[in-house]
């Protein structure tokens, strides 16, 4: 693979690869430990609801930092406080002190970290590829790591949770952040003078708003990843009750619901890694929105665990060509000097809705039984997409270009 010929590509996808299995491990404890603590879906929607709000009211100023600041020292802060979050969770669980106001408090903190954490890895993946033609495969490769550790992560937690306690995992995820920081220590990138910009910041993301707005083919983007992430991605917040009350099993087969999505996401991203073609993309990023609501109706009617995991491996196979075929095309098209505002767009409408989706499918839940929250939720995907087409009509981003 090309992108992987460059030592500071090795170091960043290498270190990103063992501490993102941690933190899906952290993730899904701590959707057990909620459950387990409080027995309410409500709950479970406000977690994560807390996890990812920051990055809603954050987005208008990350983006805009993140252009002006270093990216590569920003980095090293967001996961070293990550770090810190994962030990302070391992303490307060193996020390049997943990309640649902500790997992709430903690939540919101590393929501805000999450916040500069994911628009900054967006655009330092960027500077990382020091060939502009390899940006494409790097994102794939990327896709692929999160995929990897989406499969790895909540299987191993489902184990250890079942075999030891919570704590071990979160403690593990704390680990996994020293390889991170370690590769990110060791990379060397030639400072690039960082451009003073005499406007304010919020002018600033005002203009990027502006450009996103009056430029068709990234409205569409935005538009149709906010969707997704309202009524998509919530799904894994209602994982313990298909588990335990549904499928009558236990952590162990929560970590395999998940796992699975995780295979899917993982085959999906390899899959889109290899394409080359801009025109395929666009086509992908069309209809992958389709088949994740086909998958949440399939899921939620299920009363058999083979047909779950085939469910789950479906919407994960199908959110990652969502999710990673937005990004490419958002690169492929926007001005370079807009970058890091565009992102943290794409941050907002892939991390920062998704917060009341979660809300949403908690409160929803709650009142309608999750089978039929799910249900409705995948209707509204498919119909969402007609609709977003209908206003939009064909994007043709790529007609007029050789690819």
């Amino acid at each position: 693979m090309q992108v992987l010929r460059s030592r500071n590509s090795q170091l960043f996808f290498g270190g990103q690869g063992i501490s993102l299995i941690g933190t899906w491990m952290t993730h899904t404890t701590t959707l057990w430990l909620v459950y387990q603590l409080t027995g309410s879906p409500f709950f479970l929607g406000l977690v994560g609801f807390t996890d990812r709000i920051p990055s809603f009211f954050l987005a208008p100023i990350t983006g805009v930092l993140v252009e002006r600041w270093n990216r590569h020292r920003i980095l090293l802060i967001t996961q070293t406080l990550a770090m810190v979050h994962a030990f302070t969770l391992a303490v307060l669980t193996l020390s049997e002190t943990i309640n649902i106001s500790y997992i709430l408090v903690l939540s919101l903190f590393i929501g805000v970290v999450n916040a500069f954490d994911i628009t900054a890895r967006q655009v330092f993946i960027a500077e990382v590829v020091e060939r502009r033609e390899n940006l494409s495969q790097a994102i794939g490769l990327n896709a692929s790591i999160i995929s990897s550790a989406r499969l790895l992560g909540p299987a191993i937690a489902g184990i250890l949770i079942g075999i030891f306690n919570s704590g071990l995992c979160f403690a593990i995820d704390g680990i996994s952040y020293i390889a991170v920081i370690v590769a990110l220590l060791a990379i060397k990138i030639e400072r690039k003078p960082i451009t003073k910009i005499s406007t304010n910041a919020w002018k600033s993301f005002q203009e990027g708003l502006t450009y996103a707005f009056i430029n068709p083919p990234i409205r569409s983007i935005l538009l149709l990843l906010a969707l997704v992430s309202f009524l998509g991605t919530p799904y894994i917040s209602l994982a313990p009750i298909f588990a335990q009350e549904i499928m009558h099993g236990n952590s162990k087969t929560m970590g395999f619901l998940l796992a699975f999505s995780g295979v899917g996401s993982l085959i999906g991203s390899i899959y889109l890694s290899r394409q080359k073609s801009l025109i395929k993309l666009e086509k992908f990023w069309k209809y992958s929105t389709v088949f994740v609501g086909m998958g949440l109706i399939g899921f939620s009617q299920s009363q058999h665990l083979w047909l779950s995991f085939l469910m789950t491996f479906i919407i994960g196979f199908c959110l990652v060509i969502q999710v990673a075929t937005s990004n490419a095309l958002l690169h492929a098209i926007v001005d370079d000097d807009k970058r890091g505002r565009i992102m943290s767009l794409f941050t907002l409408a892939y991390i920062g809705i998704a917060p009341f989706g979660n809300l949403f499918i908690g409160e929803a839940a709650m009142k309608l039984g999750a089978p039929s929250t799910l249900t409705i939720n995948g209707l509204f995907c498919i119909l969402g997409v007609f609709i977003v087409r209908k206003q939009m009509g064909h994007l043709g981003l790529f007609k007029d270009r050789k690819r």
